[in-house]
């Protein structure tokens, strides 16, 4: 089979946002992403309401991802889908539609790990876009709310994680420090937007001395708590009157952390090519401070769209096109994995 007949409908359901997108190929068509405002009120994703916005919007964005690529049912090589990481409820609505949509088109079913699929989110490209995709083999900073990762790739099968958070996720240092200071949820961009006027050596947070190429955020976050309640005892007007410097400070620690640790893996293995990956990977800071080091350090750094950032469709179609090619299939009985290994 001719590779440009080869098309690939993703489904993405992990946590809150429903995607569906369609590849011809190693390219993309579509990529269709609904969000889930309803968690805004709550502070947090609230699994329940999750799953069931995910009935509701399950239908309409796979029927949108192939009428916007002109791509017939009939005409699908296979179906990927994310199987896990992700909230069970959440993962439970992508897999059982992937699978009745399989079983009703009589065609491949493809389980996808959202993690590996981030990393790929760096080979993404639309059809007839300018894109010269990362070399192997690279490393991969992949930074999200619930993960924090540093990957070693040889290809597009072989994928090992050489360093990881131990407790807390660098994304959700990001959201709890926002909560911390009163900002609305997600947390993690208004902290970014915030942080471009503000001074980010204006106080100084401490960096966790973690072994290998491990990263911990727990204590980062109490140092964090402690700080404010210190200076609010002091001046209740604290957070109010020095906000921009607060959220460029807060930052600018997070981005040293996980930039120290990622240094650290490029001398260890002698790898100079290195993707970013991942939610946190949005950050404007992150990304310049990432191509800063290129500069100073020689690196290949590539930084994929913000398209393919946050959680999308897009790579885990990409990723179930390279599996297709691989023979990877998965059987109807599979089920979704809260906790899926790496």
């Amino acid at each position: 089979m001719n590779n440009k007949s080869i098309y690939i409908l993703g489904i993405e359901s992990s946590c809150d946002e429903t995607s569906a997108a369609i590849t011809c190929g190693d390219k993309i068509l579509t990529n269709i992403i609904a969000g889930q405002a309803i968690h805004e009120r709550y502070g947090g994703v609230v699994p329940e309401l999750a799953s069931r916005a995910h009935q509701q919007q399950i239908i309409p964005v796979v029927v949108a991802a192939l009428d916007e690529a002109k791509v017939p049912k009939s005409a699908l090589s296979a179906i990927a889908f994310t199987r896990g990481p992700g909230l069970i409820g959440s993962l439970l609505v992508g897999t059982s539609f992937a699978k009745a949509m399989a079983l009703s088109l009589d065609i491949p079913l493809i389980e996808v790990n959202h993690m590996q699929a981030h990393v790929i989110g760096n080979f993404a490209a639309r059809e007839g876009e300018q894109f010269t995709p990362p070399s192997f083999p690279l490393l991969c900073l992949t930074v999200s709310g619930g993960h924090t990762q540093i990957v070693r790739v040889e290809n597009f099968m072989k994928m090992e994680i050489i360093g990881q958070t131990l407790d807390d996720a660098a994304g959700e240092a990001f959201d709890k420090a926002a909560k911390m200071l009163g900002l609305p949820y997600p947390g993690g961009p208004v902290v970014d937007k915030m942080a471009q006027i503000g001074n980010p050596n204006a106080y100084k947070f401490p960096h966790p001395i973690i072994a290998d190429l491990n990263f911990s955020f727990s204590g980062f976050k109490t140092a964090i708590l402690y700080f404010l309640q210190k200076e609010k005892k002091a001046d209740p007007d604290f957070v109010d009157k020095h906000l921009a410097d607060i959220c460029a400070s807060v930052q600018q620690a997070i981005i040293e952390i996980l930039l120290d640790k990622l240094t650290k893996a490029v001398n260890q293995t002698g790898i100079k090519t290195v993707a970013l990956a991942g939610g946190v990977s949005a950050n404007k800071s992150l990304r310049m401070a990432l191509l800063d080091k290129q500069k100073k350090n020689g690196w290949k750094v590539h930084i994929p769209s913000f398209e393919y950032c946050t959680d999308n469709a897009g790579m885990i179609a990409l990723y179930g096109y390279y599996k297709y090619l691989a023979g990877e299939f998965s059987d109807l009985d599979i089920t979704p994995i809260a906790r899926y290994p790496f």
